[in-house]
């Protein structure tokens, strides 16, 4: 039964009463309607509080881009103030995104005094398009060290403010980038940004070379895939290391946990689903449309998916996602994981990157389209796209690089770190074909003329999924799976659009050669140099094998797979020189986030491994030892009264004897390389005392272990 026939079951009783105050808030579906973007200072609500020309003017810099008019900004800030008191807002802040991955703000509230022992309510222009918080506290990399503490957020009209709802007032938040007093790029949403416009300015180009009509500003469009565990908030604050890591350092696995797969698009229990429910009135109401909501493979894992939009927004919206995830779930007393790997042995969390292009002609150029122009577009799109991510590889792996996604990629859903393209077996025959010149037969499936010489026709739906590849065409879509699931999406797409317009930035040149000529003999001698040249980076198969690992090998293709190697790439010269060429990051950013990223890599890893030490010491060991000491008292009890056999006894004690003894071995270890020794000998000496430590838990009795099990943690109820 669909929601809107469910609903309409609801709205009456037996007796014909409403009923409609008691199903969880829905008041029917209108209602949906009206709470969709309550929150947000949209389009459709300037017309209410703008005069007609701000309105055109301001709609017209979120539409096509370009600068905003600063002769409107008072009277934006003026309308975005009664707005937002309207909805209860006491305060205003500048809402950024720091190279921290989270979000950061700073509260004003809009009360100014009189002069007569009392406030008037204002907010200036000057106010909404500039702050001015202090930037040396934030990691940057040394772009701002302490003593030079100015940076300064902006307002980026083209994502709306939106009103964030607290226990007794709201914030009215500003979407905003955040630079140094040098100008200095501190944050992840100003190169998106710049890589946004990096990539309109190449399709722009291809659109004339190909002789499209431009009717619009062609933008990258996103949908962000986001995974996440729920568990019971009494067994999270029961887990020091789930509070202060995100993932537990210690927990044998339980019997049963994801091999049935029968938790997976299961019926969703009562608990999660008022979860969920509460959820996505929540990011309703903040205009991000939240579409698809499931149970995922493991259990205790869920997932949510919103409608494709605007890159820029998508990303804003997904760490909105976030926040209020963890902020309804403590509401229902629950705790949401969006660590990458909370859980060892079962699957991780990841965000998948759904990537695509809307042109200036107002359509896919992902998809193959229902003319030989459109699919002639569409294969210099996907050829651009293997260009990309064979050659800019290393780079994507990179971008999704933590310490947190190390534990992931490779292991169980999660791609391997070798970033391959999947395109189907129908694209691939195609573009086969055309590396050979002349073929024009397509496999089975509804096809296109392509109308391009020698060029053989496209099927309309060109792929089947693959769940093991990082990078995966899924019909009008590149998938890039192996982003993480706590990451902000903007550093994978600040990388995906600069690399693509890379490639474009190459193909355009090579075909504005032929400017008069004929094109389709240009566009076919491109893409056959460009199928023959990047092929290697295509892979149909189970990325999970390690077969596949050698045949990459012998390609020649990247297998980076820790973070420290792959964070490497972004210091390299011709990498630098491509982000600068193209506006989206200069030598120095592209260094200070190779500096930032490695120190919360290592940062995360010393305080990992220091708690793993604590918490065996001071929490584990101690009940082993209990344990340990009542199993002698008792065998020494049992020979004595009874004269008892107790040789299979005996023999545990043994065995949690020698694991007792190892685990102090193995605990002195870790504390000894913790403060100074390298990446991989701390993971090692953490790895072995986990092993030992799990295997103990096995031993010792349920109530004597002081921490909740896996079993416990994941099986909610």
């Amino acid at each position: 039964m669909g929601a809107r026939s469910r609903i309409s079951e609801l709205a009456v009783n037996e007796k014909g009463e409403s009923t409609m105050e008691t199903v969880a808030g829905i008041t029917g579906v209108s209602s949906i309607q009206d709470i969709y973007g309550s929150n947000v200072f949209s389009l459709k609500t300037m017309r209410n509080y703008l005069s007609e020309k701000a309105y055109t003017s301001l709609s017209k810099t979120i539409k096509d881009g370009g600068k905003l008019d600063p002769g409107i900004a008072d009277e934006v800030a003026d309308a975005m103030k009664t707005w937002a008191l309207s909805k209860g807002a006491t305060h205003y802040t500048h809402w950024f995104q720091p190279l921290t991955g989270l979000t950061a703000e700073k509260h004003d509230s809009f009360i100014s005094p009189d002069g007569e022992g009392g406030v008037v309510l204002e907010f200036s222009g000057s106010e909404l398009t500039q702050g001015e918080p202090d930037a040396s506290s934030f990691p940057s990399g040394g772009l701002r060290p302490t003593f030079e503490a100015r940076g300064y957020t902006g307002w980026d009209p083209t994502s709306p403010a939106f009103i964030k709802e607290g226990p007794k007032a709201a914030t009215l938040c500003i979407p905003t980038y955040f630079v140094g007093w040098k100008g200095e790029a501190l944050d992840k949403k100003t190169p998106l940004l710049r890589s946004m416009k990096a990539l309109n300015k190449q399709i722009e180009r291809l659109a004339k070379v190909l002789g499209i009509k431009c009717t619009q500003k062609p933008y990258a469009t996103l949908g962000g895939e986001q995974e996440y565990f729920l568990i019971d908030r009494n067994y999270y604050n029961q887990r020091i290391d789930l509070v202060q890591t995100g993932r537990t350092l210690y927990g044998k696995e339980p019997a049963k946990h994801q091999q049935m797969a029968d938790h997976y698009f299961g019926a969703i229990k009562d608990r999660v689903i008022a979860f969920m429910e509460d959820f996505d009135r929540e990011m309703w109401k903040l205009g991000a449309p939240s579409k698809t909501r499931h149970n995922e493979v493991a259990p205790a894992q869920y997932e949510i998916a919103p409608i494709f939009e605007n890159q820029n927004l998508a990303v804003d919206h997904n760490m909105l996602c976030m926040e209020v995830m963890q902020r309804v779930a403590k509401r229902h007393g629950l705790a949401c994981l969006l660590h990458e790997k909370p859980f060892a042995g079962v699957n991780g969390s990841g965000k998948h990157n759904n990537w695509s292009v809307t042109g200036p002609d107002g359509k896919n150029w992902f998809s193959p389209g229902s003319s030989p122009h459109e699919n002639e577009r569409f294969l210099i799109m996907v050829a651009a796209v293997l260009k990309a991510v064979d050659e800019g590889a290393a780079l994507l792996r990179a971008g999704v690089a933590s310490a947190a996604n190390d534990h992931r990629l490779g292991s169980h859903e999660a791609p391997p770190a070798i970033i391959s393209v999947y395109l189907g077996e129908q694209l691939t025959d195609i573009i086969e074909q055309i590396e050979k010149g002349g073929a024009r037969s397509s496999k089975a499936g509804g096809t296109l003329e392509v109308g391009v010489d020698s060029l053989p026709v496209l099927p309309r739906h060109a792929s089947d999924r693959n769940r093991t590849s990082p990078f995966a065409f899924t019909g009008s879509k590149f998938e890039f799976r192996a982003v993480g699931s706590s990451m902000s999406l903007a550093g994978p797409n600040v990388i995906l659009n600069t690399i693509v317009a890379d490639a474009i930035d190459e193909i355009c040149t090579e075909l504005e050669k032929s400017s008069g000529q004929n094109i389709n003999k240009a566009v076919q001698k491109v893409l056959q140099d460009i199928i023959k040249k990047h092929k290697r980076v295509i892979f149909n198969g189970d990325n999970y094998t390690e077969e596949w690992a050698k045949e990459a090998k012998k390609r020649g293709l990247p297998n980076l797979k820790t973070t420290p190697e792959a964070l490497a790439v972004t210091k390299d010269a011709k990498v630098i020189a491509m982000f600068e060429r193209h506006g989206v990051l200069t030598k120095t950013e592209m260094i200070s986030r190779y500096d930032v990223y490695m120190e919360t890599y290592n940062t995360i890893l010393k305080y990992e491994s220091d708690l793993a030490a604590q918490m065996a010491k001071n929490m584990i060991m101690p009940a082993v030892l209990s344990y340990q000491g009542g199993l002698a008292e008792t065998i020494k009890a049992v020979e004595t009264s009874n004269k008892g056999k107790v040789a299979e006894t005996r023999k545990i004690l043994k065995e949690v004897t020698a694991l007792t003894e190892t685990a102090w071995e193995q605990i002195a270890k870790l504390e000894k390389a913790s403060p100074g020794g390298s990446a991989e000998k701390i993971k090692s000496a953490m790895e072995e005392l986990r092993e030992t430590i799990d295997t103990l838990e096995g031993y010792v009795p349920a109530e004597t272990w002081p921490l909740p099990s896996y079993a416990e943690m994941l099986f909610l109820s």
